[in-house]
């Protein structure tokens, strides 16, 4: 009985811990769904945590396995029993609590199927209205912080192109000063819950 509950706490661990270790890019995804940016940043102080999150995923999933694989069915007086598993010791619960740990863990590189491509084509009038500017953005931690970045300056007119990087903690834009200012680009960034903390003419 005491395998039985510890086999399915370590299938609920690692659920857990799967979902935790991705829970810093969710978020913008869950925020561009709703409409909403403000939150997007909320959870990215738990990137460092990451690759111990993923490890106690799979070291919590694999003992599920090992728990069903090696069964120790036994009464009271130690004799051994036939009984039906629970429905968290069947195999097809620790494959999809499997499957979805693994979908959690690397939500990170496909998030940017979640957002439309929402790029505008733009008329250049004057070359001289082209401006490229490099901004420092705070509380990026994956591709799917970038993604939900580029999204939200490529709602503004006269966005050229958009490059984000988490790595280098920056946003680089080019855009037509004409139809929108380095001010419109940071509100549209800071509204995100990612914030600008430097600009730089290039």
């Amino acid at each position: 009985m005491k395998t039985e509950k510890t086999s399915k706490n370590a299938a609920y661990t690692g659920l857990f811990a799967a979902v935790a270790a991705s829970s810093c890019c969710i978020p913008p995804v869950i925020a561009l769904i709703a409409g909403v940016g403000g939150g997007a940043s909320a959870l990215s102080w738990m990137e460092p945590f990451r690759p111990y999150l993923i490890g106690l995923a799979i070291v919590a999933i694999g003992y599920a396995w090992y728990n069903y694989l090696n069964p120790k069915n036994a009464d009271d007086c130690g004799c051994e029993v036939d009984a039906k598993p629970k429905w968290f010791q069947t195999k097809g619960f620790l494959i999809g609590i499997t499957l979805f740990a693994a979908l959690a863990i690397a939500f990170p590189h496909y998030a940017s199927i979640f957002y439309p491509d929402n790029k505008k084509e733009v008329v250049v009038v004057s070359q001289s209205d082209i401006q490229t500017v490099n901004f420092d953005v705070k509380g990026m931690t994956c591709a799917s912080c970038e993604e939900h970045v580029k999204h939200a300056v490529n709602e503004l007119e006269g966005i050229v192109n958009v490059n984000a990087s988490y790595e280098k903690a920056n946003a680089e834009v080019k855009f037509d000063n004409t139809k929108t200012s380095k001010e419109d680009i940071i509100k549209a960034i800071d509204a995100t819950g990612y914030k600008v903390i430097n600009k730089e003419n290039k």
